[in-house]
């Protein structure tokens, strides 16, 4: 009775078996860009059965098609744009603001231990005060123009990003610090090489974070005398009895908050393409 032999692996099978691991890690992203789309497809196609079936109230919850029409209408009369491009500025102004001065603080606080004693207590204050409660000081400082607006955005972006950033730097291995001093490094160098790509991840996650709470605050805001913008149209469609314009807004809240994360976790893939680790694999 013959035992079968071993496979063999010659160096051709075994760059081709990397080669179509390669070409599968680049066809995933589009195979999970679709699959994304099953389940909201799904839940507006029964959605829509219900609602003709009339087992949801029209005047409480239309169907999708209502909806899609009253994003149309808002389209040919061009007020899409206009509310679509006020809170899309205003979440982009907000947004960076609040990153800059969450990066150099968080920065600060993560490597300097007497700066995170000093300051790191009065942030963690503020940072458990409600969106809503900023609005009548924002309001009494700058009135309802635009600057009290982006200035409660920038508030909810700073808090996530100083803190994924200043736990990443306080979170970076001890070792790789001590073994960059033994290789007698820079303090720009221990940032360059061992801070920066220790805590690159997680600044992304923060990034990301603060992004989707100035989605978030960005409806306070325009609470503030807006008169432009989606947060607009939600309380227009609530004062004038239209649920088909407050679902349309929450729509467009969904999909273009969805895009500008798409969009900066692209970016953020881009700088974080050297990991090998378990989320990057196809």
């Amino acid at each position: 009775m013959s035992v079968p032999s071993a496979p063999e692996y010659t160096s051709n099978s075994i760059s081709s078996s990397f080669s179509q691991r390669s070409q599968s890690k680049r066809r995933s992203p589009h195979l999970k860009w679709l699959k994304g789309f099953i389940l909201p497809a799904i839940l507006l196609v029964l959605w829509e059965i219900l609602s003709r079936m009339g087992f949801f109230p029209p005047n409480l919850l239309p169907a999708p098609t209502r909806v899609l029409e009253t994003i149309w209408n808002l389209a040919v009369t061009g007020a899409l744009v206009r509310h679509v491009g006020a809170t899309l500025y205003r979440v982009i102004i907000g947004f960076a603001i609040g990153s800059i001065f969450a990066t150099v603080l968080g920065a600060l606080t993560g490597y300097s231990r007497n700066i995170y004693n000093y300051l790191d207590p009065l942030l963690q204050a503020l940072r458990n005060i409600p969106s809503l409660a900023w609005v009548p000081l924002f309001i009494l400082w700058m009135g309802i123009q635009e600057s009290s607006k982006v200035s409660l955005i920038a508030v909810g972006v700073f808090f996530p990003v100083y803190l994924n950033l200043m736990s990443g730097v306080q979170g970076v291995d001890r070792k790789l610090v001590e073994v960059g001093k033994v290789y007698r490094f820079s303090s720009l160098q221990l940032i360059q090489r061992i801070f920066l790509p220790a805590t690159l991840p997680s600044y992304i996650v923060g990034l990301r974070n603060g992004l989707s709470l100035g989605w978030m605050f960005v409806v306070a805001a325009e609470l503030m005398g807006a008169s432009r913008g989606l947060g607009f149209l939600l309380i227009d469609g609530q004062t004038t009895g239209r649920p088909n314009l407050i679902l349309a807004s929450l729509l467009l809240f969904a999909i273009v908050g969805k895009l500008t994360d798409m969009l900066l976790a692209t970016v953020g893939n881009h700088f974080l393409s050297w990991q090998d680790s378990h989320g990057t694999q196809g």
